[in-house]
């Protein structure tokens, strides 16, 4: 239902995408005030879409984080490419993130072609500038305009928060007029429970540094609040081999026990109230090709 009737409200949906890698998911947290989205050093980490609302004035902006694109070549690849894209269709404007400090890949360039093929609205944001110097970045500006097109062109650094104020006033002056679409107090649509996955993921992602994070994923199968107040949450890795199970788990189950007290910290911080997390690691052969799993991270099954 509506949320407000005022008459001089804007909103609209915002997709923001770029590279893997290029700081979507930090913006997305910095844009909304509040951790939504993970954030790794690992490329991929974000596997479908997330939304995040922000209030500006009178503006409500619905911000889409979504997977990097890049060139896919697994099943699970081609799906968060697939949704990427799909979240770029769905919004009104499309911010590109692109890292400044790595220049312009290939990557980069054939999202911008695609873009100026299909004549979207586009607003260029080169992230990841604080150090750069004018002259490092002026090149990078020219190209990036020569490769694509765009209604403007700012400097930010997500992480840092420099440049957001103008990124937010640029983007509020696109955004359709009408009534907000989220109470003034949501932030996201992603639900605890799926929250609570995505950070035991991102301890998975920081803890295990080689491709091992790529063959997992992690599931709450269990929530249940306690009448003191506290939550108990149960959660499976899934591994699609024996040997990846080993690990994960760690000598003496050290591993798994360091990812299960980090994620239970920062559940604790997020939901504000004392957290019982129980993690069990269960092999799932080829769960990359189960439909199932595609389901429950909101990816399509794409051939």
């Amino acid at each position: 239902m509506p949320m407000t009737t005022e008459q001089n409200t804007r909103c609209g949906y915002v997709a923001l995408i770029g590279a893997p890698n290029a700081g979507k998911s930090t913006l997305l947290n910095a844009l909304v005030g509040s951790k939504i989205a993970i954030v790794t050093h690992k490329v991929q980490t974000t596997r479908t879409r997330i939304l995040g609302v922000a209030i500006d004035g009178p503006n409500q902006m619905i911000f889409l984080d979504t997977p990097g694109i890049f060139q896919p070549k697994k099943r699970m690849e081609r799906a968060m490419v697939a949704a990427a894209w799909e979240g770029a269709h769905d919004a009104d404007i499309i911010v590109l993130l692109v890292d400044a400090s790595r220049g312009i890949d290939e990557d980069t360039r054939r999202i911008a072609g695609d873009l100026k093929e299909k004549k979207r609205k586009v607003i260029l944001a080169l992230n990841k500038v604080d150090g750069m110097k004018r002259e490092t970045l002026l090149p990078l500006i020219q190209e990036m305009n020569e490769i694509g097109e765009f209604t403007d062109t700012l400097l930010i650094s997500a992480l840092r928060g420099d440049g957001l104020d103008e990124l937010k006033a640029k983007i509020a002056e696109y955004l359709p007029k009408g009534i907000w679409l989220y109470p003034e107090d949501q932030l996201t649509d992603i639900t605890e429970r799926m929250l609570a996955a995505e950070i035991t993921r991102e301890k998975f992602f920081l803890r295990l540094h080689d491709e091992l994070p790529y063959s997992a994923t992690i599931e709450t199968e269990q929530w249940k609040n306690l009448k003191d107040g506290s939550v108990r949450i149960e959660q499976v890795i899934y591994v699609e081999r024996e040997s990846q199970k080993k690990i994960v788990i760690g000598k003496g189950g050290a591993i798994l026990k360091e990812i299960g007290k980090q994620a239970r910290e920062e559940l604790e911080e997020i939901l504000d109230r004392r957290v019982h997390l129980f993690l069990f690691v269960k092999v799932r052969k080829d769960w990359t090709e189960d439909r199932e799993r595609y389901r429950n991270m909101g990816l399509d099954w794409v051939k």
